[in-house]
């Protein structure tokens, strides 16, 4: 069992919910060259124990500085929103135990137990990567253990919350299942708050060492959630501070929305050469009547007006699947691997036909004014958005033990997207590129190593934000590109250095003068990025990593001195230090440190205000220890220790409230 009593700030539940499924990485389909591959060592996630919570420290268990997360605990450079300077979450290079997931929601904590951000040499192993970089999710899987974890404690500003999580051995080593169900009433920094019940299950089917089935089912209801607000200035002027933890917009401007994930997964080895892997999926997102509440024309008095605008329900809806074959060759101290897969998706949206604004008058930024709410909404017609996708690929890569790597792949991909507005007549694009990509590491010797790849891709650019004229409305696909190169390095048994150079380059989306969210040109994020990690000793584990990076943007709209060449919000640099001390003479004790720095961001499209950058300092303590052969441990934890106050850009002068500081305590004890 597992017991929580915590305070600090859950991730606010957001965005849609769409899933397909593509090829493994490399590394689930062959092992060591230096023998040919087992029967079963596909199944490398096989029946696991999903419990063991007094164990959770994600500094010890982080494997470089480029993000991770295990449990409510996540540390590193990057994370699921944001990987060099962009999103693999709406690139949709998400993977789920390695398995090609596109996504545009949140990964249920109930589904998975953590996740790991890959990128340069860490994202080589999977025969078809994308720009952006790769969050991959660990799916929960039960053991052979039956284990029941209670988490019940109070989050920021007495907010309540209780989950339970159970995996049920059925047959020993065979067939198992993992379910769990949440709810919580969160509150967050801005005054607003929400209440959510999460539930997910999932089960792991065995039949031999060589097949796994992994169907699930989750769903989670959002009820009450307020509307946070969102703050545009009057021009080129910095933003007045607002008050944290004071709700000043209308309390009947609330929503409520439903995302629901049912899928399978399957993976087979046959014999030492073959191995398959598919899978199915169904996933909606259903937004019910939502809000929008905006303060604009703000001045640096405080001095605001307070906008309301109403939308009727949004729904996006997804079915998806792939099968993907894989044949290894064993050819002395080379394995050579043939990868080959059929993806498609079919999804469909529903979204617009929101209300003019509600004009709730003039009032000072941060004082609460009720408004009554307006008797009726004249809602308009909605936009009905439909795509059609599928992708043939072929992927080679050759592991030469003690030599290096190199894979190469290839996707033909067949795009339709279609698109009927109201009182207008349906519009079509269409596209059928190819995409390449290849990339390669040499080992001259055990310790050292050199990488270098490049990529083409076709991502999602996911819907238009709430501060934009033409919120919610999907957003087009564009293609991409990145090239990376480095080195790694093992210093010794305990240490390693990652240092790369990147070059990123997309179409870039903001908001323009009219306040549509479009495509204004291009944007190139150039930069190097640098981690160290490891155990100097058995009493001190480092997580250090840093960002240098050059984001810039391109085109007409900067020739002509529309737009600046900054991209908005876009920091140059991000250093990150994570450290966790275990005194010798307290074996039961370790002390943990979390620095981050940001430099300088620009908050304005023609890069006139420029926001300064700002540090955060968390600080935190263990305390493991057992009773009755129990393991326990307590956890406190103070986040934003100096309490600073930044703001958080989401388009030209436009700007959301950001977190100060807060604590956390919590008991987890496993039975």
């Amino acid at each position: 069992m597992v017991c929580f009593v915590r305070t600090c700030f859950p991730s606010r539940l957001l965005g849609l919910s769409l899933i397909c499924i593509s090829g493994l990485p490399v590394a689930a389909f062959s092992q060591d060259v230096s023998s040919p591959p087992k029967s079963g060592d596909l199944i490398n996630s096989s029946l696991r124990d999903s419990g063991g919570r007094a164990d959770d420290n994600a500094v010890m268990a982080a494997e470089d500085a480029f993000g991770s997360s295990i449990g409510s605990e996540s540390i590193g450079l990057y994370s699921s929103s944001r990987v060099r300077g962009f999103s693999p979450v709406t690139a949709g290079n998400v993977r789920i135990d390695g398995v090609y997931v596109d996504r545009q929601g949140s990964i249920s904590p109930r589904l998975a137990d953590g996740s790991t951000v890959r990128v340069g040499l860490s994202a080589q192993g999977y025969p078809f990567p994308a720009p952006t970089g790769i969050i991959d999710y660990r799916l929960r899987k039960p053991g052979d253990e039956a284990i029941v974890s209670v988490l019940a404690g109070v989050f920021p500003y007495g907010a309540p919350t209780l989950e339970i999580d159970a995996q049920i051995p059925i047959f020993r080593g065979r067939l198992g299942m993992v379910a769990g169900a949440s709810i919580a009433h969160e509150q967050y920094y801005d005054g607003t708050s929400a209440r959510y019940i999460n539930a997910a299950i999932i089960t792991s089917w065995r039949p031999t060492d060589s097949i796994e089935v992994t169907p699930f089912s989750s769903a989670i209801w959002g009820h009450d959630e307020q509307a946070p607000p969102l703050i545009r200035t009057a021009g080129n002027i910095e933003p007045p501070r607002a008050p944290r933890r004071r709700a000043f917009g209308q309390p009947w401007a609330t929503k409520s929305s439903v995302s629901e994930n049912h899928g399978v997964i399957g993976k087979v080895r046959i014999g030492s050469s073959w191995a398959i892997s598919g899978g199915a999926f169904r996933s909606i997102f259903t937004n019910n009547q939502n809000f929008a509440n905006l303060f604009v024309e703000t001045t640096a008095d405080g001095t605001t007006r307070e906008l309301v605008i109403a939308d009727p329900e949004q729904r996006y809806a997804s079915t998806s699947g792939e099968i993907g074959i894989n044949r290894s060759l064993v050819d002395g101290p080379r394995v050579h691997t043939l990868h080959a897969l059929i993806r498609a998706r079919a999804v469909d949206s529903d979204y617009g036909g929101s209300t003019s604004p509600f004009d709730l008058g003039i009032r000072q930024l941060g004082e609460f004014v009720s408004v009554a709410e307006p008797p009726n909404f004249a809602f308009g017609f909605r936009t009905r958005d439909t795509v059609r996708q599928t992708m043939i690929g072929a992927a080679y890569d050759l592991r030469w033990n003690a030599f290096g790597e190199a894979n190469f792949g290839i996707q033909r991909v067949d795009y339709r997207k279609m698109i009927a507005q109201p009182g207008e007549p349906e519009t079509a694009t269409q596209g059928r590129p190819w995409l390449f990509s290849a990339a390669g590491s040499l080992t001259p010797t055990s310790r050292l190593a050199f990488y270098a790849g490049y990529t083409r891709g076709l991502e999602e650019s996911g819907i238009a934000p709430n501060n934009s004229a033409n919120r919610n409305e999907a957003l087009p696909a564009i293609r991409t590109r990145q090239a990376d190169a480095g080195i790694r390095w093992m210093l010794n048994d305990r240490m390693k250095l990652v240092a790369g150079m990147f070059d990123v380059r997309k179409p870039y989306f903001n908001t323009d003068a009219l306040n549509r969210f479009v495509v204004l040109g291009d944007v190139r994020h150039r930069g190097a990025e640098l981690s160290f990690s490891g155990n100097p000793s058995d009493h001190l584990s480092l997580v250090l990593g840093a960002v240098l990076m050059e984001p810039r943007v391109t085109g007409e709209a900067v020739d002509h001195g529309l737009i600046g060449e900054l991209p908005l919000g876009e920091p140059g640099r991000l250093v990150r230090g994570n450290v966790d001390w275990r005194p010798a003479e307290l074996p039961q004790v370790s002390f943990d440190l979390d620095i981050t720095n940001y430099s300088e961001r620009a908050a304005s499209r023609d890069n006139i205000i420029i926001l300064p950058g700002y540090t955060i300092i968390d600080i935190g303590a263990r305390y493991k220890f057992n009773i009755n052969d129990v393991p326990m441990m307590v956890r406190f934890q103070i986040e934003n220790l100096t309490d600073k106050y930044y703001y958080s850009i989401l388009g030209s002068n436009t700007y959301r409230l950001t977190d100060g500081r807060r604590s956390t305590i919590f008991l987890a004890v496993d039975l």
